[in-house]
Protein backbone atom coordinates (compact mmCIF):
# COMPACT_ATOMS: atom_id res chain seq x y z
CA UNK A 1 0.00 0.00 0.00
CA UNK A 2 1.31 3.20 -1.05
CA UNK A 3 1.51 6.38 1.10
CA UNK A 4 -2.03 7.71 -0.17
CA UNK A 5 -2.17 10.26 2.68
CA UNK A 6 1.40 10.89 2.50
CA UNK A 7 3.50 14.50 1.01
CA UNK A 8 2.21 13.09 -2.16
CA UNK A 9 -1.15 12.94 -1.03
CA UNK A 10 -3.66 16.55 -1.70
CA UNK A 11 -5.00 16.26 1.76
CA UNK A 12 -1.54 15.46 3.57
CA UNK A 13 -0.60 19.34 3.95
CA UNK A 14 -3.66 20.37 5.65
CA UNK A 15 -3.95 17.44 7.87
CA UNK A 16 -0.78 17.71 9.02
CA UNK A 17 -0.88 21.48 9.83
CA UNK A 18 -4.14 20.72 11.79
CA UNK A 19 -2.82 17.77 14.15
CA UNK A 20 0.44 20.19 14.39
CA UNK A 21 -1.69 22.89 16.02
CA UNK A 22 -3.20 20.08 18.64
CA UNK A 23 0.01 19.09 19.12
CA UNK A 24 1.24 22.57 20.02
CA UNK A 25 -2.13 22.48 22.65
CA UNK A 26 -1.08 18.85 24.35
CA UNK A 27 2.31 20.15 24.74
CA UNK A 28 1.26 23.36 26.37
CA UNK A 29 -0.93 20.95 28.82
CA UNK A 30 2.35 18.39 29.39
CA UNK A 31 4.28 21.80 30.11
CA UNK A 32 1.98 22.70 33.15
CA UNK A 33 2.76 19.13 34.45
CA UNK A 34 6.06 19.21 34.56
CA UNK A 35 6.60 22.23 35.72
CA UNK A 36 5.02 21.30 39.29
CA UNK A 37 4.31 23.70 41.44
CA UNK A 38 6.31 26.38 39.46
CA UNK A 39 9.58 28.48 39.73
CA UNK A 40 9.07 29.32 43.44
CA UNK A 41 8.49 25.81 44.75
CA UNK A 42 10.91 23.83 42.85
CA UNK A 43 13.74 26.45 43.56
CA UNK A 44 13.01 26.12 47.42
CA UNK A 45 12.95 21.93 46.97
CA UNK A 46 16.21 22.02 45.07
CA UNK A 47 17.36 24.37 48.01
CA UNK A 48 17.25 21.84 50.23
CA UNK A 49 19.02 19.74 48.51
CA UNK A 50 16.58 17.27 47.01
CA UNK A 51 15.90 15.99 43.59
CA UNK A 52 12.80 16.48 41.68
CA UNK A 53 10.38 13.75 41.01
CA UNK A 54 11.20 13.10 37.53
CA UNK A 55 15.16 13.42 38.10
CA UNK A 56 14.26 10.69 41.12
CA UNK A 57 12.49 8.45 38.11
CA UNK A 58 15.91 8.81 35.84
CA UNK A 59 17.91 8.18 38.38
CA UNK A 60 16.10 5.40 39.23
CA UNK A 61 15.78 3.73 35.54
CA UNK A 62 18.93 1.91 33.41
CA UNK A 63 20.55 4.76 31.38
CA UNK A 64 18.82 5.06 28.03
CA UNK A 65 15.69 3.19 28.51
CA UNK A 66 12.39 4.71 27.73
CA UNK A 67 10.10 5.49 30.37
CA UNK A 68 6.58 5.46 29.16
CA UNK A 69 4.61 8.13 31.20
CA UNK A 70 1.05 7.66 32.24
CA UNK A 71 -1.83 9.77 32.95
CA UNK A 72 0.11 12.82 32.22
CA UNK A 73 -2.50 15.54 32.06
CA UNK A 74 -4.99 14.28 35.37
CA UNK A 75 -6.39 17.19 36.60
CA UNK A 76 -6.29 19.47 33.17
CA UNK A 77 -9.22 22.00 33.60
CA UNK A 78 -9.93 20.82 37.21
CA UNK A 79 -9.49 23.13 40.19
CA UNK A 80 -6.23 21.03 40.81
CA UNK A 81 -2.96 21.15 39.35
CA UNK A 82 -2.30 19.86 35.70
CA UNK A 83 -0.40 16.41 36.74
CA UNK A 84 -2.14 15.77 40.45
CA UNK A 85 1.02 15.97 42.46
CA UNK A 86 1.73 12.53 41.19
CA UNK A 87 4.48 11.06 38.52
CA UNK A 88 3.85 7.67 37.26
CA UNK A 89 4.83 5.57 34.28
CA UNK A 90 6.75 2.14 33.17
CA UNK A 91 10.34 2.40 32.93
CA UNK A 92 13.52 -0.90 33.66
CA UNK A 93 15.21 -1.24 36.11
CA UNK A 94 18.16 -3.77 36.40
CA UNK A 95 16.40 -4.99 32.77
CA UNK A 96 12.95 -6.06 34.76
CA UNK A 97 10.04 -3.44 33.59
CA UNK A 98 8.32 -2.29 36.20
CA UNK A 99 5.73 0.44 37.23
CA UNK A 100 6.87 3.30 38.80
CA UNK A 101 5.20 6.00 40.73
CA UNK A 102 6.59 9.60 42.32
CA UNK A 103 5.47 11.94 44.58
CA UNK A 104 5.72 15.44 43.42
CA UNK A 105 6.34 17.53 46.72
CA UNK A 106 6.98 20.82 44.53
CA UNK A 107 3.23 20.71 44.58
CA UNK A 108 1.39 21.40 47.77
CA UNK A 109 4.08 18.90 49.12
CA UNK A 110 3.37 16.35 47.47
CA UNK A 111 -0.73 15.96 49.09
CA UNK A 112 -3.06 13.89 47.09
CA UNK A 113 -5.78 15.47 45.79
CA UNK A 114 -8.91 13.33 44.55
CA UNK A 115 -7.06 13.42 41.14
CA UNK A 116 -3.88 12.23 42.50
CA UNK A 117 -5.66 9.31 44.09
CA UNK A 118 -7.31 8.48 40.59
CA UNK A 119 -3.96 8.77 39.19
CA UNK A 120 -1.99 6.50 41.42
CA UNK A 121 -5.27 3.67 41.76
CA UNK A 122 -4.80 3.28 37.81
CA UNK A 123 -1.37 2.79 38.00
CA UNK A 124 -1.93 -0.03 40.88
CA UNK A 125 -4.33 -1.71 38.01
CA UNK A 126 -1.72 -1.36 35.73
CA UNK A 127 0.86 -3.17 38.05
CA UNK A 128 -1.60 -5.89 39.18
CA UNK A 129 -3.02 -6.92 35.31
CA UNK A 130 0.29 -6.82 33.69
CA UNK A 131 2.60 -8.67 37.04
CA UNK A 132 4.73 -5.47 37.17
CA UNK A 133 6.68 -4.69 40.14
CA UNK A 134 5.76 -2.06 42.28
CA UNK A 135 8.23 1.14 43.13
CA UNK A 136 7.08 4.21 44.73
CA UNK A 137 9.09 7.32 45.32
CA UNK A 138 7.62 8.79 48.14
CA UNK A 139 7.60 12.40 50.15
CA UNK A 140 3.83 13.16 50.72
CA UNK A 141 2.00 15.18 53.49
CA UNK A 142 -0.75 12.84 52.73
CA UNK A 143 -4.29 14.31 51.74
CA UNK A 144 -5.19 17.63 50.72
CA UNK A 145 -7.28 18.22 54.27
CA UNK A 146 -9.32 20.67 51.80
CA UNK A 147 -10.43 17.83 49.65
CA UNK A 148 -10.64 15.22 52.16
CA UNK A 149 -14.28 14.45 51.35
CA UNK A 150 -13.36 13.31 48.58
CA UNK A 151 -10.57 11.57 49.40
CA UNK A 152 -10.82 9.55 52.81
CA UNK A 153 -13.43 7.15 51.48
CA UNK A 154 -11.96 5.60 48.30
CA UNK A 155 -8.46 6.40 49.57
CA UNK A 156 -8.59 3.07 51.37
CA UNK A 157 -8.23 1.49 48.50
CA UNK A 158 -4.46 2.70 47.96
CA UNK A 159 -3.82 0.46 50.74
CA UNK A 160 -5.82 -2.60 49.76
CA UNK A 161 -3.99 -2.47 46.67
CA UNK A 162 -0.34 -2.71 48.19
CA UNK A 163 -1.78 -5.86 49.93
CA UNK A 164 -3.41 -7.85 46.87
CA UNK A 165 0.01 -7.26 44.96
CA UNK A 166 1.99 -8.69 47.33
CA UNK A 167 -0.67 -11.46 48.45
CA UNK A 168 -0.24 -11.56 43.85
CA UNK A 169 3.54 -12.34 44.43
CA UNK A 170 4.34 -8.70 42.69
CA UNK A 171 7.10 -6.93 44.54
CA UNK A 172 5.76 -3.51 46.12
CA UNK A 173 8.95 -1.36 46.97
CA UNK A 174 8.69 2.28 48.73
CA UNK A 175 11.72 4.43 49.01
CA UNK A 176 10.84 7.59 51.48
CA UNK A 177 12.65 10.36 50.37
CA UNK A 178 10.92 13.08 52.85
CA UNK A 179 7.46 13.48 54.30
CA UNK A 180 5.30 10.15 54.66
CA UNK A 181 2.40 11.15 57.26
CA UNK A 182 -0.76 9.98 58.83
CA UNK A 183 -2.59 7.44 56.00
CA UNK A 184 0.23 7.93 54.01
CA UNK A 185 2.64 6.21 56.47
CA UNK A 186 0.77 3.07 55.43
CA UNK A 187 2.42 3.44 51.77
CA UNK A 188 6.02 2.10 53.55
CA UNK A 189 4.27 0.24 56.25
CA UNK A 190 2.61 -2.46 53.60
CA UNK A 191 5.36 -2.42 51.21
CA UNK A 192 7.29 -5.47 50.64
CA UNK A 193 10.64 -3.50 51.00
CA UNK A 194 11.20 -0.34 52.30
CA UNK A 195 14.45 2.27 52.14
CA UNK A 196 14.34 5.49 53.82
CA UNK A 197 16.44 8.40 53.39
CA UNK A 198 18.85 9.41 56.20
CA UNK A 199 18.12 12.94 58.54
CA UNK A 200 14.93 12.94 55.55
CA UNK A 201 12.50 10.39 55.99
CA UNK A 202 9.53 11.22 58.36
CA UNK A 203 6.84 8.45 58.20
CA UNK A 204 4.85 8.79 61.31
CA UNK A 205 0.77 7.94 61.55
CA UNK A 206 0.66 11.31 63.30
CA UNK A 207 3.42 14.55 63.78
CA UNK A 208 4.33 15.99 67.27
CA UNK A 209 1.53 18.70 66.91
CA UNK A 210 -0.81 15.92 66.70
CA UNK A 211 0.36 13.61 69.27
CA UNK A 212 0.95 17.06 71.63
CA UNK A 213 -2.88 17.35 70.77
CA UNK A 214 -4.07 13.45 71.11
CA UNK A 215 -1.97 12.51 74.14
CA UNK A 216 0.03 15.47 75.63
CA UNK A 217 3.74 13.94 74.76
CA UNK A 218 6.57 16.51 73.48
CA UNK A 219 8.20 14.80 71.02
CA UNK A 220 10.42 15.88 67.74
CA UNK A 221 9.89 14.37 64.15
CA UNK A 222 13.43 12.12 64.27
CA UNK A 223 12.60 10.29 67.47
CA UNK A 224 9.20 9.89 65.92
CA UNK A 225 9.60 9.00 62.30
CA UNK A 226 12.99 9.45 61.60
CA UNK A 227 14.92 6.64 59.12
CA UNK A 228 17.45 6.09 62.06
CA UNK A 229 15.07 5.36 64.38
CA UNK A 230 12.66 3.09 62.13
CA UNK A 231 15.91 1.61 60.69
CA UNK A 232 17.17 0.81 64.81
CA UNK A 233 13.86 0.50 66.93
CA UNK A 234 10.64 0.00 65.19
CA UNK A 235 12.30 -2.30 62.09
CA UNK A 236 10.26 -0.59 59.63
CA UNK A 237 13.10 0.54 57.54
CA UNK A 238 14.81 -2.77 55.77
CA UNK A 239 17.69 -0.13 54.36
CA UNK A 240 18.73 3.08 55.81
CA UNK A 241 20.22 5.42 52.75
CA UNK A 242 22.83 7.92 53.62
CA UNK A 243 21.26 10.37 50.59
CA UNK A 244 19.05 10.19 47.39
CA UNK A 245 21.02 9.32 45.18
CA UNK A 246 21.85 6.03 47.61
CA UNK A 247 18.56 5.62 48.55
CA UNK A 248 17.57 5.36 44.42
CA UNK A 249 21.24 2.58 43.99
CA UNK A 250 19.96 0.80 46.81
CA UNK A 251 16.23 0.57 45.32
CA UNK A 252 18.52 -0.58 42.15
CA UNK A 253 19.77 -3.43 43.85
CA UNK A 254 16.63 -4.36 45.50
CA UNK A 255 14.88 -4.88 41.86
CA UNK A 256 17.79 -6.73 40.59
CA UNK A 257 17.40 -9.88 44.10
CA UNK A 258 13.78 -9.78 42.97
CA UNK A 259 14.34 -12.46 40.51
CA UNK A 260 11.94 -11.68 38.83
CA UNK A 261 10.51 -13.88 36.19
CA UNK A 262 7.90 -12.73 33.23
CA UNK A 263 4.99 -15.11 32.65
CA UNK A 264 4.24 -13.98 28.77
CA UNK A 265 5.86 -15.64 25.75
CA UNK A 266 8.74 -13.60 24.77
CA UNK A 267 8.69 -11.31 21.63
CA UNK A 268 10.03 -12.63 17.57
CA UNK A 269 13.72 -11.51 17.86
CA UNK A 270 14.71 -8.80 15.43
CA UNK A 271 11.55 -7.05 14.33
CA UNK A 272 11.40 -5.21 10.94
CA UNK A 273 10.22 -1.36 11.12
CA UNK A 274 7.51 -0.58 9.27
CA UNK A 275 7.95 0.03 5.12
CA UNK A 276 6.31 3.80 5.62
CA UNK A 277 7.31 6.64 7.27
CA UNK A 278 5.57 6.94 10.48
CA UNK A 279 5.93 10.83 10.11
CA UNK A 280 3.25 10.67 7.32
CA UNK A 281 0.84 9.59 10.07
CA UNK A 282 0.36 13.80 10.85
CA UNK A 283 -1.53 13.78 7.79
CA UNK A 284 -3.92 10.94 8.34
CA UNK A 285 -7.00 11.96 10.30
CA UNK A 286 -8.98 15.04 8.53
CA UNK A 287 -9.29 18.02 10.69
CA UNK A 288 -13.48 17.29 10.03
CA UNK A 289 -13.88 13.74 11.70
CA UNK A 290 -17.34 13.05 9.06
CA UNK A 291 -14.74 12.54 6.27
CA UNK A 292 -13.58 9.50 6.30
CA UNK A 293 -10.15 7.60 6.01
CA UNK A 294 -8.84 4.54 5.05
CA UNK A 295 -7.02 2.87 8.66
CA UNK A 296 -4.71 1.11 6.69
CA UNK A 297 -2.65 3.26 6.46
CA UNK A 298 -2.32 3.46 10.20
CA UNK A 299 -1.88 0.49 10.31
CA UNK A 300 1.45 -0.14 7.65
CA UNK A 301 2.98 2.89 9.33
CA UNK A 302 2.48 0.81 13.12
CA UNK A 303 3.34 -2.81 12.43
CA UNK A 304 6.53 -4.68 11.93
CA UNK A 305 7.56 -4.70 8.19
CA UNK A 306 4.22 -3.03 7.22
CA UNK A 307 3.20 -7.02 7.13
CA UNK A 308 -1.00 -6.85 7.28
CA UNK A 309 -2.78 -9.78 6.73
CA UNK A 310 -6.34 -8.98 6.51
CA UNK A 311 -9.09 -11.33 7.54
CA UNK A 312 -12.68 -10.98 5.73
CA UNK A 313 -11.62 -7.91 3.09
CA UNK A 314 -14.59 -8.22 1.27
CA UNK A 315 -16.98 -8.16 4.16
CA UNK A 316 -18.27 -5.75 6.90
CA UNK A 317 -15.88 -3.58 5.11
CA UNK A 318 -16.51 -0.18 7.57
CA UNK A 319 -14.14 -2.21 10.11
CA UNK A 320 -10.67 -3.63 9.38
CA UNK A 321 -9.74 -6.66 10.69
CA UNK A 322 -6.05 -8.69 10.04
CA UNK A 323 -3.36 -10.30 12.27
CA UNK A 324 0.40 -8.22 12.24
CA UNK A 325 3.50 -7.80 14.88
CA UNK A 326 4.29 -4.69 16.29
CA UNK A 327 8.08 -4.72 17.77
CA UNK A 328 8.00 -8.75 17.63
CA UNK A 329 4.97 -9.01 19.43
CA UNK A 330 1.91 -10.56 17.53
CA UNK A 331 -1.45 -8.66 17.41
CA UNK A 332 -5.09 -9.24 16.23
CA UNK A 333 -5.90 -5.05 14.86
CA UNK A 334 -9.56 -4.16 14.68
CA UNK A 335 -9.62 -0.74 13.08
CA UNK A 336 -12.44 1.14 11.79
CA UNK A 337 -12.56 2.54 8.16
CA UNK A 338 -16.09 4.35 7.90
CA UNK A 339 -17.08 5.11 11.06
CA UNK A 340 -20.51 3.40 10.97
CA UNK A 341 -20.88 -0.12 12.74
CA UNK A 342 -23.11 -2.18 10.46
CA UNK A 343 -24.32 -5.80 11.74
CA UNK A 344 -21.72 -7.36 9.11
CA UNK A 345 -18.90 -5.36 11.08
CA UNK A 346 -20.22 -6.73 14.43
CA UNK A 347 -20.66 -10.31 13.38
CA UNK A 348 -17.35 -9.89 11.76
CA UNK A 349 -15.68 -8.28 14.79
CA UNK A 350 -17.08 -11.02 17.57
CA UNK A 351 -15.92 -14.00 15.12
CA UNK A 352 -12.51 -12.19 15.07
CA UNK A 353 -12.16 -11.65 18.28
CA UNK A 354 -12.75 -15.48 19.37
CA UNK A 355 -10.14 -16.74 16.83
CA UNK A 356 -7.57 -13.71 18.84
CA UNK A 357 -8.63 -15.78 21.97
CA UNK A 358 -8.25 -19.21 20.60
CA UNK A 359 -4.58 -18.06 19.77
CA UNK A 360 -3.48 -15.93 22.35
CA UNK A 361 -3.29 -13.26 20.48
CA UNK A 362 -3.72 -9.81 22.28
CA UNK A 363 -6.30 -7.27 20.73
CA UNK A 364 -5.24 -3.60 19.22
CA UNK A 365 -8.37 -1.22 18.76
CA UNK A 366 -8.09 1.63 16.62
CA UNK A 367 -11.00 3.91 16.91
CA UNK A 368 -12.89 5.80 14.44
CA UNK A 369 -16.53 5.55 14.78
CA UNK A 370 -19.64 7.62 15.39
CA UNK A 371 -21.38 4.04 16.86
CA UNK A 372 -23.85 1.57 15.35
CA UNK A 373 -26.02 2.04 12.33
CA UNK A 374 -29.61 3.43 13.36
CA UNK A 375 -32.78 3.48 11.18
CA UNK A 376 -35.62 1.06 10.85
CA UNK A 377 -33.88 -1.05 8.27
CA UNK A 378 -31.30 -1.95 10.58
CA UNK A 379 -33.32 -2.10 13.67
CA UNK A 380 -35.25 -4.79 11.61
CA UNK A 381 -32.27 -6.65 10.89
CA UNK A 382 -31.27 -6.97 14.19
CA UNK A 383 -28.08 -3.82 14.82
CA UNK A 384 -28.91 -4.66 18.23
CA UNK A 385 -28.73 -8.46 18.75
CA UNK A 386 -25.55 -7.85 16.14
CA UNK A 387 -23.95 -4.93 17.52
CA UNK A 388 -24.52 -6.66 21.83
CA UNK A 389 -22.47 -9.79 20.21
CA UNK A 390 -19.59 -7.60 19.15
CA UNK A 391 -19.74 -6.30 23.10
CA UNK A 392 -20.06 -9.01 24.55
CA UNK A 393 -16.87 -10.73 22.47
CA UNK A 394 -14.89 -7.69 23.53
CA UNK A 395 -16.45 -8.45 27.00
CA UNK A 396 -15.35 -11.56 28.21
CA UNK A 397 -12.51 -11.97 25.70
CA UNK A 398 -9.84 -12.14 28.46
CA UNK A 399 -6.43 -11.75 25.97
CA UNK A 400 -5.08 -8.14 26.55
CA UNK A 401 -6.83 -5.33 24.64
CA UNK A 402 -4.99 -2.11 23.67
CA UNK A 403 -6.93 0.94 22.42
CA UNK A 404 -6.18 3.97 20.46
CA UNK A 405 -8.44 6.73 19.64
CA UNK A 406 -7.45 8.21 16.41
CA UNK A 407 -10.87 9.92 15.61
CA UNK A 408 -14.23 9.94 16.89
CA UNK A 409 -15.64 7.43 19.37
CA UNK A 410 -19.15 7.81 20.01
CA UNK A 411 -22.13 6.04 21.73
CA UNK A 412 -21.87 2.17 21.85
CA UNK A 413 -18.94 2.14 19.22
CA UNK A 414 -16.74 3.30 22.12
CA UNK A 415 -18.08 0.35 24.23
CA UNK A 416 -17.87 -2.37 21.35
CA UNK A 417 -14.38 -0.73 20.30
CA UNK A 418 -13.40 -1.29 23.73
CA UNK A 419 -13.57 1.99 25.19
CA UNK A 420 -12.66 2.64 29.08
CA UNK A 421 -15.18 0.44 30.76
CA UNK A 422 -14.52 -2.15 28.77
CA UNK A 423 -10.76 -2.31 30.61
CA UNK A 424 -8.16 -2.21 28.02
CA UNK A 425 -4.74 -2.85 29.11
CA UNK A 426 -3.75 0.44 28.30
CA UNK A 427 -5.87 2.82 26.05
CA UNK A 428 -3.84 6.33 24.14
CA UNK A 429 -5.70 9.01 22.13
CA UNK A 430 -4.32 10.85 19.30
CA UNK A 431 -4.55 14.22 19.55
CA UNK A 432 -7.37 14.29 16.67
CA UNK A 433 -9.54 12.25 19.12
CA UNK A 434 -12.80 12.91 20.39
CA UNK A 435 -15.21 10.76 22.34
CA UNK A 436 -19.23 10.79 23.57
CA UNK A 437 -22.15 9.81 23.58
CA UNK A 438 -22.98 10.98 20.24
CA UNK A 439 -21.70 13.61 17.89
CA UNK A 440 -22.12 17.75 19.35
CA UNK A 441 -24.52 18.40 16.28
CA UNK A 442 -26.90 15.20 16.49
CA UNK A 443 -26.90 15.84 20.29
CA UNK A 444 -28.24 19.44 19.97
CA UNK A 445 -30.22 17.89 17.33
CA UNK A 446 -31.63 15.52 19.35
CA UNK A 447 -32.36 18.12 22.14
CA UNK A 448 -33.59 20.44 20.05
CA UNK A 449 -36.16 17.68 18.65
CA UNK A 450 -37.53 16.55 21.79
CA UNK A 451 -38.52 20.16 23.10
CA UNK A 452 -39.93 21.18 19.67
CA UNK A 453 -41.91 18.08 20.32
CA UNK A 454 -42.88 18.87 23.92
CA UNK A 455 -43.92 22.52 22.86
CA UNK A 456 -46.27 20.79 20.21
CA UNK A 457 -48.03 18.41 22.98
CA UNK A 458 -48.32 21.27 25.59
CA UNK A 459 -49.98 23.52 22.43
CA UNK A 460 -47.42 25.83 22.99
CA UNK A 461 -45.77 28.29 20.23
CA UNK A 462 -41.89 26.85 19.99
CA UNK A 463 -39.45 29.97 20.39
CA UNK A 464 -37.03 28.97 17.11
CA UNK A 465 -34.98 31.95 18.49
CA UNK A 466 -34.20 30.25 22.04
CA UNK A 467 -33.63 27.33 20.10
CA UNK A 468 -31.12 28.13 17.61
CA UNK A 469 -28.89 29.19 20.87
CA UNK A 470 -29.88 25.79 22.85
CA UNK A 471 -28.10 24.33 20.03
CA UNK A 472 -25.35 26.15 19.25
CA UNK A 473 -24.90 25.96 23.45
CA UNK A 474 -24.92 22.73 23.62
CA UNK A 475 -22.67 21.80 20.45
CA UNK A 476 -20.04 24.05 21.92
CA UNK A 477 -20.38 22.39 25.91
CA UNK A 478 -20.78 19.01 23.95
CA UNK A 479 -17.76 19.41 21.66
CA UNK A 480 -15.82 20.94 24.54
CA UNK A 481 -16.49 17.96 27.01
CA UNK A 482 -15.34 15.39 23.72
CA UNK A 483 -11.55 16.61 23.37
CA UNK A 484 -8.77 14.29 24.38
CA UNK A 485 -7.46 16.82 26.99
CA UNK A 486 -10.92 16.97 28.37
CA UNK A 487 -11.09 13.30 28.84
CA UNK A 488 -7.40 12.75 29.14
CA UNK A 489 -7.81 15.08 32.69
CA UNK A 490 -10.13 12.89 33.95
CA UNK A 491 -8.32 9.57 33.60
CA UNK A 492 -10.83 8.48 30.38
CA UNK A 493 -6.88 7.39 28.96
CA UNK A 494 -3.53 7.00 29.94
CA UNK A 495 -2.40 9.55 27.73
CA UNK A 496 -2.68 11.47 24.64
CA UNK A 497 -0.06 11.05 22.29
CA UNK A 498 1.47 11.78 19.03
CA UNK A 499 0.48 9.76 16.18
CA UNK A 500 4.50 9.11 15.50
CA UNK A 501 5.04 7.81 19.04
CA UNK A 502 2.07 4.96 18.08
CA UNK A 503 4.05 2.21 17.36
CA UNK A 504 6.75 3.09 20.52
CA UNK A 505 3.90 3.27 22.50
CA UNK A 506 2.03 0.37 21.33
CA UNK A 507 5.76 -1.66 21.82
CA UNK A 508 6.17 -0.47 25.38
CA UNK A 509 2.77 -1.52 26.48
CA UNK A 510 2.99 -4.85 24.64
CA UNK A 511 6.14 -5.73 26.54
CA UNK A 512 4.30 -5.00 29.59
CA UNK A 513 1.33 -6.67 29.08
CA UNK A 514 3.69 -10.03 28.46
CA UNK A 515 4.80 -9.87 31.90
CA UNK A 516 1.51 -11.33 32.79
CA UNK A 517 0.35 -14.59 30.90
CA UNK A 518 -0.95 -13.82 27.03
CA UNK A 519 -4.57 -16.59 27.83
CA UNK A 520 -7.62 -16.20 25.60
CA UNK A 521 -10.91 -17.11 26.34
CA UNK A 522 -11.74 -20.83 26.33
CA UNK A 523 -15.84 -20.93 25.90
CA UNK A 524 -16.12 -18.35 28.34
CA UNK A 525 -18.60 -15.83 26.20
CA UNK A 526 -21.96 -15.12 27.18
CA UNK A 527 -24.83 -16.32 24.81
CA UNK A 528 -24.42 -14.68 21.63
CA UNK A 529 -28.41 -13.89 20.08
CA UNK A 530 -27.90 -14.73 16.48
Amino acid sequence: MGPVSGPGGPQFAVRAAAMAARLEEVAAAHAEALAGGGPKYRERHRARGKLLARERIELLLDPDTPFLELSTLAGWGSDHPTGASLVTGIGVVEGTQVLVTANDPTVRGGASNPWTLRKALRADEIALANRLPLVSLVESGGADLPSQKDIFIPGGALFRDLTRLSAAGIPTIAVVFGNSTAGGAYIPGMSDHVVMVKDRAKVFLGGPPLVKVATGEDSDDESLGGADMHARVSGLADHYALDEPDALRTARRIVARLNWRRHGPDPRPDPAPPLFDPEELLGVVPEDLRTPFDPREVVVRIVDGSAFDEFKPLYGPSLVTGWAEIHGYPVGVLANAQGVLFSAESQKAAQFIQLADQRDIPLLFLHNTTGYMVGRAYEQGGIIKHGAMMINAVANSRVPHLSVLMGASYGAGHYGMCGRAFEPRFLFSWPSAKSAVMGPSQLAGVLSIVARQSAVARGLPYDEDADAGLRAAVEQQIEAESLPLFLSGRLYDDGVIDPRDTRTVLGLCLSAVHGAPVEGARGGFGVFRM
